[in-house]
């Protein structure tokens, strides 16, 4: 089983986003960056997979150069090779991002690779959260998709049953790779790599292929960082001392 997962390059949860003074793009100078917990996932079901059924993993992620050490990081958590689409330092859209993507998938199958059974995402990236890669890539090569999946079968004779959740139940699905699927966070539980994996994946070469030229459809006019948290409950007294208070607040929302 031949497995290409898909990966973007975030910045690290928990931390704050600065934006640069004109709100055109966030200022990445002083950020930490990883992959989401979606990608996380994808990438752990994808070497478990191999592990059970012979194959490889190949991780993939279209963005800057930086993006390598993302890659690694798969690679740390037992991925088999490692490629990067740099598509220059700007954010890309869905669209860019799904056509560099396809293309790279062409490129690879026409350098001699495999063609791959299966192309995992993550649901949606960290930091966007567009929920369009998947789909669109699949549209792209023609291939079926299946999406929210948490959970992965692969029967004797190859063909695959995928759990969804879907509200209060479950949704399964069949169907024969090669298929895109976009996995969820709680498919399993992913590993944390190993000493001599980060070893390994330092040394590991790591393909790079050309995806400047991939065109999208938006045209991003701007950021805005969300507004302060809102103030919590304020106290106005208690008992009868309360009541002074509170019709000062009916007075100024025009109640009374």
């Amino acid at each position: 089983m031949n497995v290409l997962v898909c990966v973007k390059r975030v910045p690290a949860f928990g931390a704050s986003v600065p934006l640069l003074d004109d709100g055109s793009a966030i200022d990445t100078r002083q950020l930490g960056f990883t992959i989401g917990p979606h990608e996380e996932c994808a990438v752990e079901e994808a070497v478990r997979l191999v592990a059970a059924h012979g194959g490889a993993v190949t991780v993939l992620s279209a963005g800057p150069a930086e993006a390598a050490e993302q890659v690694r990081s798969a690679l740390a958590a037992g991925a088999d090779h490692g490629v990067v689409v740099e598509t220059g330092t700007g954010e890309l859209d869905p669209s860019a991002t799904a056509s560099a993507i396809a293309d790279a998938v062409g490129v690879l199958t026409d350098a001699g690779t495999r063609p791959f059974d299966l192309l995992l995402f993550g649901t949606a990236s960290a930091d966007a959260g567009h929920g369009q890669v998947g789909a669109r890539v699949a549209a792209g090569l023609g291939l079926p998709m299946v999406a929210g999946v948490k959970g992965v079968e692969v029967g004797d004779s190859g063909v695959l049953t995928l759990r969804c959740e879907a509200g209060d139940g479950v949704e399964w699905c069949r169907v024969e790779p090669p298929v895109v699927i976009a996995v969820r966070e709680g498919l399993n539980l992913p590993r944390y790599p190993s000493m001599p994996g980060r070893l390994k994946a330092r040394r590991a070469a790591i393909d790079v292929l050309d995806g400047a030229g991939a065109g999208g459809g938006l045209v991003p006019l701007g950021l805005r960082a969300p507004g302060a948290a809102r103030a919590g409950p304020v106290v106005l007294g208690h008992g009868a001392d309360a009541a002074g208070p509170v019709v000062d607040v009916f007075e100024r929302l025009g109640v009374v």
